[in-house]
């Protein structure tokens, strides 16, 4: 089924490309279709999803987002006031509905954040995030 990532997927393969005109297209269907920004220019993980297609969900253009993450719906990832940096998302991490991730901050691996958690903070792997600010709750355990 066509959702705003395998969109995102194919205007990143055309930017890399040198391809013009074509990103823009893409990307402002992704906007008419989803009510979503998902900038071509943003570095998404192969086997990333969004829930229910993408919808409300705000990228910045220069935000990194591993392999394997599930974004929920209206959730932001992008930039605070006065930094020029974004966030950084590792690999098999949950981003729940209207989560807010803001600013120069690290995402670790195998991470969940809550739902409307606002994340200012780096947050270390296997952690579960909530509130806001966000806090860590629980340190998950490896499972071997």
């Amino acid at each position: 089924m066509l959702n705003a990532y395998k969109i995102y997927r194919l205007a990143h393969v055309l930017y890399r490309y040198k391809i013009p005109i074509l990103p823009q297209l893409l990307k402002l269907c992704v906007f008419l279709i989803y009510n979503s920004s998902i900038p071509y220019q943003a570095k998404i993980g192969k086997g990333s999803h969004f829930g229910y297609g993408g919808i409300g969900v705000v990228v910045h253009k220069k935000a990194v987002i591993g392999n394997n993450c599930q974004i929920g719906t209206n959730v932001t990832i992008g930039g605070r006031s006065g930094h020029p940096e974004v966030p950084v998302i590792g690999n098999h991490v949950y981003l729940a509905t209207g989560c807010k991730i803001l600013g120069p901050i690290c995402i670790g691996h195998n991470v969940t954040v809550g739902a409307n958690a606002v994340v200012i903070d780096n947050v270390p792997d296997n952690a579960i995030v909530v509130g806001v600010p966000a806090k860590i709750i629980r340190i998950k355990d490896e499972i071997t």
